[in-house]
């Protein structure tokens, strides 16, 4: 039975949610500047090379049928049976074509001396699909708090794997062992979570019935990992592993506001979005309110970003990758300008609408494969993440136009509405950029750079939302007290 949607349970889970991702991402941020210490940049790129096939076999495999378990009314176990046994077979098959066909793989990536490694991690495909099906059943019944968990523990397993053997001298494996050790420390936990237990049956006529929203789903997120992973691709077929591992551990550092923030949200919204079955006006004003809040949490930590990145850079990652700081500053510009689209994905998957999210992402994927690569060959890695802001500003475009459309609500008011806290943020980190500028030769220690940097960036945000998103506020006031309300109730009645 689906459990009932009201807004302690979407803010608990939230809550939960952003909890496992700010632990998980916090521990990044500690050990990628360290690994990023001891390790060398093509150690980085090899690895991120090889991690990039795997992702893509793993996604195909999965044919995006654990996530049409969250869409069902009732749990049926015969279908998540079903599921579970079609998934460990296509993982099988995945994991068989990778290690038989690893170098073909490699040489396409422009990566050769990466085929051993793809080897030995096509045994992570089983590994992680295995773990759909469990984590589709924690969704569905909005237990978030076990998922985090179980997130957190296994993220600290993996941390504290790879920082070990890379002091011991390990290099690469270093890297290779913490994506096992967490990714089977994560199976484990999900598993137990739910107290799911595969049962030998299944039922090809259940797999039949999902197959048109799964279709969908799985072509999307094909096209969704091209727009995410291509770049990486074209920098190493192009331009080297040593620009792909700079790439590499740039786009780490810079995706953990992003991914705190929006994985947790994208989490918890889809199973939130597919409860309000036939409640058109309740999911509608959901999609607004959401939007509104990711946007106006996520787009100045990414602004934030792009504005200290050279000071950032130098402190974080050392002397080795200083030079890299425009790389870092231009993927955190290209993510923030995305930030207003943050909710889309689980709207549109939740609604049912996996034909609209399909061909969004086709037009994505094709618009960045393109620009990335022509700033590539044109003139090299910088070149290349500023072709990606331009590739993201269309697709802010054309995706609120498609969202906002199958949910009835007016293109520019909607753009306006949503984009409003982004606009806000890009006036804050142009003027810590400025600022910066200006103090550079009166202070030129990178730290204090940095501290200057975050907190007036933080001062002059804040003052800037308290003046042009005083409704939206009084609105996130007046729903924390309608939280409350029933919870003071009950206290006082006791």
């Amino acid at each position: 039975m689906a459990p009932a949607i009201n807004l302690k349970t979407v803010t608990n889970n939230v809550g939960w949610s952003v909890l496992s991702k700010t632990s998980t991402f916090g521990l990044k941020f500690v050990t990628v500047p360290i690994l990023a210490r001891i390790l060398t940049p093509q150690e980085f790129g090899v690895v991120a090379v090889a991690q990039t096939v795997v992702m893509f076999l793993t996604m195909i495999g999965s044919a995006g049928l654990a996530t049409s378990l969250v869409l069902q009314k009732e749990e049926d176990m015969e279908t998540v049976h079903s599921v579970f046994w079609a998934n460990l077979l296509m993982a099988t098959v995945m994991g068989a074509v990778l290690y038989l066909w690893a170098e073909p793989f490699a040489g396409l990536l422009g990566a050769p001396d990466a085929a051993y490694l793809l080897r030995i991690m096509a045994l992570l495909i089983p590994i992680q699909l295995c773990g759909d099906v469990a984590y589709s059943l924690l969704a569905r019944r909005m237990a978030f708090d076990k998922d985090a968990a179980w997130s957190v523990i296994s993220e600290c397993v993996g941390a504290v794997v790879a920082l070990g053997l890379a002091l011991l001298g390990w290099g690469v494996w270093a890297l290779v062992a913490q994506l096992f050790s967490s990714a089977l420390v994560r199976l484990g936990g999900l598993f137990y979570a739910t107290g799911y237990r595969p049962s030998l049956s299944a039922s090809p006529r259940k797999i039949a019935g999902l197959t048109k929203y799964s279709l969908g789903i799985t072509g999307s997120e094909i096209f969704n990992f091209i727009t995410f992973q291509s770049p990486l691709v074209v920098v190493s077929r192009h331009l080297g592993l040593t620009d792909a591992g700079a790439y590499s551990a740039a786009n780490r550092f810079s995706s953990i506001p992003n991914q705190v923030v929006l994985s947790a949200l994208m989490g918890v919204l889809f199973p939130v979005f597919s409860h309000m079955h036939g409640e058109q006006e309740r999911r509608s004003n959901a999609l607004m309110l959401s939007t509104q809040v990711c946007t106006i949490f996520l787009a100045p930590m990414m602004f934030g970003i792009w504005a200290v990145a050279e000071p950032a850079m130098l402190v974080i990652f050392g002397k080795q990758w200083a030079s890299a700081w425009p790389v870092l500053g231009l993927l955190a510009l290209s993510k923030g300008i995305m930030s207003p689209c943050s909710t889309f994905i689980p709207y549109l998957k939740g609604a049912g609408r996996s034909n609209v999210l399909w061909w969004v992402a086709v037009i994505r994927a094709a618009l960045v494969y393109g620009a990335v690569s022509y700033g590539a060959m044109t003139d090299g890695l910088v070149a290349a993440m500023v072709w990606l802001c331009v590739a993201n500003a269309v697709t802010l475009i054309f995706y609120s136009w498609a969202v906002f459309r199958t949910n009835g609500t007016a293109f520019l008011s909607g753009l306006y509405v949503t984009s409003r806290p982004m606009i806000t943020a890009v006036i804050m980190a142009v003027a810590v950029r400025f600022l910066l500028d200006q103090i550079k030769d009166t202070v030129p220690n990178a730290v204090w750079q940095l501290v200057i940097g975050s907190v007036a960036g933080a001062i002059i945000y804040g003052l800037l939302v308290l003046l042009t998103e005083r409704a939206l506020l009084r609105k996130l006031l007046q729903l924390v007290k309608d939280r409350r309300a029933p919870q003071a109730s009950a206290e006082a009645s006791s």
